[in-house]
Parts: C-alpha cells; structure tokens; sequence
C-alpha cells in the first residue's frame, strides 16, 4: 500500500512542477513584450535642457544654470533632447543641432539632473542596463 501511495504522491509533484513551468514560460512571453515596449519609450523620452522651473537660463560649461547672458555659458537649445540622442552623446557623440562645447555643457546638465526636475526619468531609465 506504501508504494502506491509514493506513485501517486510522485505523479502528482510532476503535475505540479509541469504546472508552474506552463505559467514560468507564459509570464516570460508577456514580459518580453513589455521590456521591448519600454526599450522603444527610453529612446523616444524627452529631456528639455533646462526643465521649465529654469526656463530662459542659460547653461554653464559644468551643466550649471546661470543667468540668461552670463559670458561663456550657452543658450538653451530651443527643444528637448531625445533619449537617443542623449545616449549617444553620453558615450562621446554630440547632440543634434549643437557644436561639441555647448552639447558637453547641455550634457553636464543632463548628467546633473536630480528627482523631480523634468527629464529626471528618462535620464534615469538610459542608465539602466538593457538585457
């Protein structure tokens, strides 16, 4: 009778560990999806240089807002970076529109960023390592 039951106890933990690979596989399949999505809205998140608490400043060659005018220090841009542009300019690129001063100055601002200015977000999702 013992050996009966230890059948039965064994088919059933096959049932059970076949069961929880269906539904491992399953949430695979709908992640995947989601990490593409995400991939997709890294690069296409938007990061203004500077955010709008600081719009009409003018920012320094360390990243720095400075007063509109301040000698050495460049003018915004006009248009918010894509998180693209912003990821080839982090690894030695220069950003569209920029000559290579005033996109290492918008880039040491971008570096810069902190929670709660905006384009804290996407600058902090191009950080993240992608699998």
């Amino acid at each position: 009778m013992d050996d009966a039951a230890d059948l039965g106890e064994g088919a059933t933990m096959r049932r059970r560990v076949l069961m929880l690979g269906a539904v491992s596989a399953s949430a695979v399949v709908s992640i995947r999806p989601a990490l593409a999505q995400t991939a997709g809205s890294v690069i296409a998140c938007e990061i203004p240089v500077p955010d709008q608490a600081r719009a009409g400043s003018y920012i320094a060659a360390d990243g720095t807002t400075v007063a509109a005018g301040t000698p050495g220090a460049f003018a915004p841009p006009g248009h918010a970076f894509k998180g693209q542009d912003v990821k080839q300019a982090l690894a030695g690129g220069t950003l569209p529109g920029t000559d290579a001063e005033a996109s290492r100055a918008y880039v040491n601002y971008i570096r810069r960023l902190q929670r709660g200015q905006g384009g804290f977000t996407c600058f902090a999702s191009l950080q993240l390592p992608r699998g």
